[in-house]
Formats: structure tokens, sequence, C-alpha cells
């Protein structure tokens, strides 16, 4: 299941034209609060698809029965460039755990690269919902590699992933990887570099909300 929040009119469209605009890119703060943004509102949606249950809840007046959350998800995110979604989500689901991990592109001198996992910090997983935020979805080989570390871990109940912009590419071999995922996505775009990265998209991610990094 593929939601591209861009197909109706709505402000993510407004957020995503100012992150793939080069100009208003120069400003870092707002680059990050506009992920923070989109990741925000592809939270809300997920949170439609969640169990709730009814709890009584004593008011100033009387008793109240409210729809509340069965249990929160676990929130993982891809450092360092998700880190701006992965602050947008924990915003909607304050109570919600955290996972990190470090999956990245190790480039090869053929131009080719590996991906390259060294860290992860998470909670127990098992039965658990997992939102995994990464703003850029574009081979999807880093999300795929995330994710299957993640079911090493625990017997995840399911997994939704929150991106700024995805790749027809990177959608399909995500999909084929894990079937069951949900994919929600700020927009989506057809090209894929020869080196892995989308066009038009927006650059580097990463760098363009934290800075630029030595290459190794």
């Amino acid at each position: 299941m593929v939601h591209n929040l861009s197909k109706e009119h709505s402000l993510v469209s407004n957020w995503v034209s100012e992150l793939r605009n080069v100009e208003v890119q120069n400003d870092r703060l707002r680059f990050r609060r506009n992920l923070e943004r989109i990741a925000e509102v592809i939270g809300y949606e997920i949170s439609k698809q969640l169990e709730w249950e009814i709890s009584s809840i004593t008011t100033p007046m009387g008793i109240a029965d409210c729809k509340v959350l069965k249990s929160q998800p676990v929130l993982a995110t891809i450092l360092r460039a998700g880190l701006a979604m992965h602050n947008g989500l924990l915003n909607f689901f304050d109570h919600g755990d955290n996972a990190f991990l470090s999956a990245y592109r190790k480039h090869n001198p053929d131009g080719s690269f590996d991906i390259s996992m060294e860290y992860m910090s998470c909670p127990e997983l098992d039965g658990r919902v997992v939102i995994i935020s990464d703003p850029m979805l574009a081979t999807g080989a880093s999300l795929v590699k995330s994710i299957q570390f993640l079911k090493a871990e625990g017997d995840i109940k399911a997994i939704h992933i929150a991106c700024a912009i995805a790749c027809t590419v990177g959608i399909e071999y995500v999909l084929r990887e894990e079937p069951k995922a949900t994919i929600w996505c700020g927009d989506i775009d057809d090209e894929l570099t020869a080196k892995g990265y989308i066009v038009p998209g927006l650059g580097d991610a990463g760098d363009l909300a934290f800075g630029a990094k030595m290459q190794s």
C-alpha cells in the first residue's frame, strides 16, 4: 500500500515545493521544519489505522468515555537524515518508544555502493507497530536492510514507512522485499540516476538539514 500525500491538494504540497526549492533550501531551520511538518501529517494519517479502545476519563464534571490508542508505536529512524522527520512523528506520538539505526551508503571506486549498518538501538518489538522515517526513498536498499535488522529483533506487527520524497523504483523494491509494509510519502518521482539519486528530488536531505559531511 502506497499513500502519496501530494495526490490531493493540501499544505503538504506546499512544504514539498519548499524542500525542493534551491533558494529556500539555504535556510536549514526551515528545511528541517518542513520535513518535521510532513512527518506530523503522516503521523496523523497513520494514527487512523492503529488500534483504539474506549477509556473512562474522569473530568471535573463527571466521566467521559474517550477513544485512546490501545498501544503506542515504535518510532524508528535512519541516522542522520531521518532525525527531523522522527521529531515530527514524536511530536504526535509523544509516548511512543524509539529506535535508531545507522544505515548508510558506502561508495566503491567503481561508482557502486554497499549498505553499511554499524549501529542499532531499539526497544522490545514483539507485537509492535513500527513507523520508520527516512526523508528520501531512492533505491530502497538502506530502508530494506534497516527493516530486516529490526525484524531480526522481534516479531513486528506492522511496518509503516514515512518519507518526504520517494522514487518509483525504490517503492517497487521495498514492496517486493516487504510486501506488508505501508509507504507514506510527501511526493513521488519516477527517475533515479545511475548513482541512486532521485530526479528531480531535492538533493541530499541530510546535508541540507544538518550541513555537509566529510566523504569517506
